[in-house]
């Protein structure tokens, strides 16, 4: 929380209207909870942040002002905080510090600054942020099901057991000013009301641990209430909340490691009317429900649709109405209801595929020519009872026919996933037309990770204009852009943006297929990257308190969050190998570091103490020998090696949490342990002969040098023998998912972004350009194509896309939330120019630099209220100017010790065109 102090008397009476006209600094971008104008937040203290426009250079808030009110007026009798003129240059992570909010209500907030000269902005226009349940006990309602029994043997769960669905019918007598709709459904529900779906979110709530946390969204649903006779409908959808019982890779049932429990929904209308009352509609027994026409549904199988069946319309008593009976009240799940601000997920791009093959009599084949996670969306005119069926894969054989191997779920490829199940457990939809004219459909209760889909009992011959593909992620923001004069690397980023789009829902996936599970390892590669590419402030948020809500008895961190059952060589305890536990504490970092939100660091304090009470309890002599390793690295691992590396990347962690939060003995006791487990390595797996960490491959020598392990005069040997690795596979990498995250960095730190370029640019295996070669338009989970095993769409080799900001553009923070920036761009090889943009939480900024002969150019942009350290490329003697000015003659820039061959400057808010000749 800002520490607010009052600005002196002399600048509290300066006169607005004296000094508008010359201010150079306005906020804009208001957010609250990193959302501009959030409908229903359940933070008591919600915190307020913005970013600027300016005119001019060295723009900097001095001072803000903000006013919170019931009204839009700010009636000085409905305001429930006004801050008062604040000395502070903090424009992001402001809390609330006002009256005690109150439920179901929308405050309105508008602020004014100061800039640097002490002048004041105009007021911004009003934003506003809206508060769902601030107590557990508003939440009325009541959990409702269908009444119907879960299954006794596992067989039966595979039959038709048609989703339920509900309504409510109630009149409004009274003129509706406001009308709103709090609801959550497990696994996945989709609310309407008269007839009209209510929002765009699909697959909705998001996966939590059930008996941890259950999140609900708060909808507006003014414009579609009436007054008069209105009528609510929720259709349910199994999602993680029903899952089959089946068996994946032979022997992991989900139902013994998750919350489990029958189709449920709960939720409430809050109605204001025009006489100031209001009144509510809640989940109890005097809703109605019967089953619908969602034959079957599964995360993973697919869904089968009875369009004879469909709902056309919610109201009286035709159709499946006929067969109602009242819904009953159930115990559901006993975790805490809590609003979601994670960004839901939506269909986010609609793709058209480019051809369609006939591979045999009544059989086609569609390419939408991109891998992604989504469905189909198909329109058809069929007679009554024609099924379709969709098949999805992302591959073809040489034939032409679809090669779903690869995202067959949970391998259950041989009639291994137990009884009832599919003999190979494909990705598959079914359609059953109603006869009714044209119809459209897409399924609603799954999503699929694809590129091909096979189209068998189609009416005659299906037509591009027939399908669509449906790309599904959490609709995230972009953040980040980047171009460079190297075309191969240009296509790795835009594969690298759609692979992690299809691994966005509401966990951070490995794969949008096969497994769709959140594993702390690939986070802890992947998570500098996602967050140069979107904002995903929200995401991780919600993604740490997974972790937190699966943290084993005893302490550790499960391997996937929520917990499904797999703990692979772990510390015991059903907990995760250390190498994915770091996930939960890294992204803590990294959320704290991208976003400047410290709360993120206090709120995990508790259970990250008791994270590595656990691992310190459980080492041995400072050191550990089990883990994962260096995942599909294509050399030996160095299991015990990297397990203690782990080890002490946690300990050093908390020594930095510890610091940030100003405990003092915390921070002691975990900096002296640190160092001794730093010293137990270095000891037992330092070859000061020839500079190799354990075995020496390009893993153990990127591991050691991330780290820092060695004291700096011992770096250069370390780095020597990691030029050797590099070079004895002939300048390819050969690392796994954790040595190449790694292996940009320590280059990158070092100056020898000439090797990271070599490798990068490697366009035969292994490589992000053999994977390019081989056709790919998203990344492969190994560095062998496979046509089996392994997913075409995998995250975990992403990590470079970090390199494309910080090395190649060469932006980096310099302080949390970007408040002060490193812009130090490392042009090599053969690259002539790069270009691109990062939206922090600061604001945007620019980098683009070129290369003409010996002479360089490069444009950069500072966002306002933020300053930066600006590395030159720059040769011994040359000229460096800024828009065609010594830069030494220039006041606004201060021109540091050149370093590395480069020219540096400080400089503040503002456009810079630099060269150097």
């Amino acid at each position: 929380m800002v520490r607010f102090l009052w600005l002196s008397l002399l600048l509290a009476v300066v006169s607005p209207a004296n000094n508008l006209a010359a201010q150079t600094l306005r906020p804009i971008t208001q957010k609250c909870e990193y959302i501009q104008n959030p409908l229903g937040i359940d933070i008591a203290r919600p915190a307020f942040s913005w970013i600027f426009e300016a005119s001019g250079r060295n723009r900097k808030q001095s001072a803000c002002e903000i006013v919170v009110s019931t009204d839009s007026i700010h009636s000085a009798g409905n305001r429930s905080w006004s801050s008062g003129i604040v000395r502070t240059s903090k424009s992001n992570g402001i809390i609330y510090s006002g009256r005690p909010l109150r439920s179901f209500t929308r405050y309105y907030w508008k602020l004014r600054v100061w800039d640097q000269d002490g002048k004041p902005s105009a007021w911004t226009p009003n934003a506003w942020f809206e508060t769902a349940a601030l107590d557990a006990g508003e939440w009325n309602a009541q959990w409702i099901g269908d009444g119907r029994k879960t299954p006794l043997r596992e067989e039966d769960f595979y039959k038709g057991r048609p989703a339920p669905v509900f309504r409510k019918s109630f009149s409004s007598a009274k003129k509706i000013t406001a009308a709103r709709l709090y609801i959550t459904g497990l696994g996945y529900y989709e609310a309407y009301i008269n007839g009209q779906k209510a929002g765009t979110e699909l697959l909705a709530p998001g996966w939590t641990s059930f008996d941890k946390t259950v999140l609900y969204r708060s909808l507006d649903i003014t414009a579609f209430m009436q007054q008069g006779s209105n009528t609510i409908g929720v259709m349910l959808g199994n999602g993680w909340y029903n899952p089959l019982p089946l068996h994946m890779w032979g022997a992991r049932n989900l139902r013994e490691h998750l919350t489990i429990g029958e189709p449920c929904v709960k939720a409430m209308i809050r109605v204001q009317y025009a006489d100031g009352t209001t009144g509510f509609i809640a989940t109890d027994t005097s809703w109605q429900t019967a089953p619908g026409p969602v034959i079957r549904n599964n995360v993973y199988l697919g869904e089968q649709y009875d369009a004879r069946a469909g709902i056309e319309h919610w109201n009286g008593s035709g159709g499946i109405w006929a067969a109602a009976k009242p819904a009953v009240r159930v115990q559901g799940p006993a975790g805490k209801m809590q609003a979601q601000l994670q960004p839901g997920v939506e269909i986010t791009r609609v793709i058209h595929p480019v051809k369609i093959t006939a591979v045999k009599p009544g059989v086609y084949v569609v390419d939408m020519g991109q891998n992604f996670a989504g469905v189909a969306r198909i329109r058809l005119k069929a007679p009554a009872g024609t099924q379709v069926v969709l098949r999805y894969g992302e591959d073809v054989y040489k034939d032409g026919s679809l090669n779903g191997m690869t995202s067959v779920a949970g391998q259950v490829k041989s009639g291994n996933g137990g009884p009832g199940a599919p003999p190979v457990a494909w990705q598959e939809d079914r359609y059953t037309a109603s006869g009714r004219g044209e119809e459209v459909w897409h399924p609603r209760f799954t999503f699929h990770g694809f590129r091909y889909v096979e189209i068998t009992g189609w009416p005659g011959t299906p037509q591009l204009s027939d399908i669509e593909g449906l790309r599904m992620s959490a609709a995230v923001e972009e953040t980040g852009t980047f171009n460079c004069s190297n075309a191969m690397l240009n296509q790795l980023a835009e594969n690298i943006r759609w692979t992690f789009l299809s691994n966005l829902f509401s966990v951070q996936s490995d794969c949008p297929a096969r497994e769709k599970f959140g594993y702390g390892g690939d986070m802890f590669c992947t998570a500098e990257a996602f967050n140069f590419n979107f904002d995903m402030a929200n995401f991780y948020r919600k993604v740490l308190q997974d972790h937190e809500d699966a943290q084993r008895p005893l302490g550790g961190i499960t391997e996937t969050a929520p917990y499904m059952g797999i703990a692979d060589s772990g510390p015991g305890d059903q907990s995760g190998p250390l190498g994915f536990q770091i996930g939960f504490a890294y992204v803590i970092r990294q959320v704290y570091d991208f976003y400047g939100d410290q709360r993120v660091i206090r709120n995990h304090y508790p259970a990250l103490k008791r994270q590595v009470q656990f691992l310190t309890d459980r080492a041995k002599d400072y050191l550990y020998d089990t883990d994962l390793s260096d995942h599909e690295s294509l050399d030996e691992k160095p299991f015990a090696f990297a397990a203690s590396c782990f080890y002490y990347h946690h300990i050093r962690l908390m020594c930095e949490f510890a610091g940030i939060l100003g405990e003092q003995a915390d921070h002691k006791k975990y900096q002296l342990l640190a160092d001794t487990i730093r010293r137990a390595i270095v000891q037992k797996f330092y070859h000061t002969a020839n500079g190799t960490f354990d075995n020496g491959t390009q893993s153990a020598q990127f591991f050691g040098l991330w780290y820092h392990l060695l004291d700096p005069q011992q770096e250069a040997q370390a780095l020597a023998a990691m030029e050797r690795a590099i070079a004895a596979k002939n300048y390819h990498l050969s690392t796994g998912i954790f040595g190449t995250k790694m292996l940009f960095d320590v280059l990158r730190l070092h100056n020898r972004n000439d090797l990271a370029y070599r490798i990068a640019d490697q366009r035969d295996y292994p490589g992000w350009g053999h994977m390019i070669e081989g056709g790919a338009t998203t990344l492969w989970e190994t560095w062998k194509y496979s046509d089996n095993t392994y997913s075409q769409n995998h995250p975990m080799f992403g990590s470079v896309g970090e390199w494309f900001y910080r090395s190649l553009l060469g932006i980096n923070a310099a302080a949390p939330g970007f408040e002060k920036i490193r812009i130090k761009p490392q042009p090599t090889g053969n690259l002539t120019e790069a270009r691109g943009t990062f939206r922090s939480v600061a604001g945007t900024i620019q980098s683009s630099w070129k290369k003409e002969g010996r002479g360089y150019e490069l444009t950069v942009t500072i966002p306002p209220n933020t300053s930066a350290e600006v590395w030159i490329p720059a040769t011994r003697g040359a000229s460096v100017t800024e828009s065609g000015k010594n830069i030494r003659l220039i006041k606004d820039i201060r021109v540091l010790p050149a370093t590395d061959g480069y020219t540096v400057v400080q400089v503040g808010s503002g456009e810079y065109r630099f060269a150097s000749r």
